[in-house]
């Protein structure tokens, strides 16, 4: 399985026909890292602000809140050059559309970098890849309208292969297309090693444990951290 897909939990129906290996799970609040409403800390507010916003796989489904990916980059940050101060706002079950409506809310506070993870419950739904690419759009979009300072990093998210490969290939491209057109940094496949490696998900083969959250972290990390450093350069 290609995909990792959250959970419903914005009001959205879920596809009947989802088989049991793409089956979602109930939602899980984002709480890991700081919250999307919290005041910076004194010894936070010199770090670079990252606002990780995305479905269940940001918000760290399943796992020990401390152990979501945005919280596990914050920790590993803290012993670089390059501390960030992690914000958590992933929202189990969201589609791309439910992220374009919400995204507004979630930049309520200045950030320096946001990192875009949508469009894993597009797929786990067949939902119209155009109506994905016209979403990612409008998200990355609307963050350059409200902190137009912000660097911006959008995540790759594969479909499922039983989906067919001209589907498979028109997701993909919906990523490809935004970042080219908008200019913002394209990030490799979220759950790259780990998507489809049960050892490293947990038992609904769609959430990383985890073993496989730690590796999650390391692929991110791998596209933020230069972009960390730019934005501390440009200070």
């Amino acid at each position: 399985m290609l995909a990792a897909i959250g959970c419903a939990a914005d009001g959205e129906a879920t596809n009947k026909n989802t088989s049991a290996g793409q089956r979602e799970v109930s939602a899980a609040p984002a709480v890991s890292g700081v919250s999307a409403n919290s005041v910076p800390s004194a010894s936070s507010r010199n770090k670079v602000t990252v606002l990780f916003f995305g479905t269940s796989l940001t918000a760290g489904y399943g796992l020990d809140p401390a152990n979501a990916f945005p919280n596990l980059i914050e920790r590993k940050s803290d012993s670089t050059p390059t501390p960030i101060a992690a914000i958590n706002a992933g929202l189990s079950g969201e589609t791309s559309a439910g992220a374009l409506r919400r995204i507004d809310w979630a930049l309520r506070r200045p950030v320096d970098i946001v990192v875009v993870e949508t469009g894993g419950n597009d797929a786990l739904r067949a939902l119209d890849p155009d109506s994905l690419e016209a979403n990612v759009e409008g998200v990355v979009k609307r963050i350059k309208a409200i902190q137009p300072q912000a660097r911006i990093l959008l995540a790759v998210m594969e479909s499922p292969p039983n989906l067919g490969a001209r589907y498979n290939k028109r997701f993909r491209e919906a990523y490809e297309n935004v970042a080219a057109k908008e200019n913002v940094t394209l990030m490799p496949f979220l759950l790259d090693r780990v998507a489809g490696h049960d050892e490293l998900n947990q038992a609904d083969a769609v959430h990383p444990n985890d073993k496989g959250e730690r590796i999650v972290a390391e692929n991110v990390w791998k596209a933020l951290e230069p972009v960390v450093r730019e934005v501390y350069a440009s200070r």
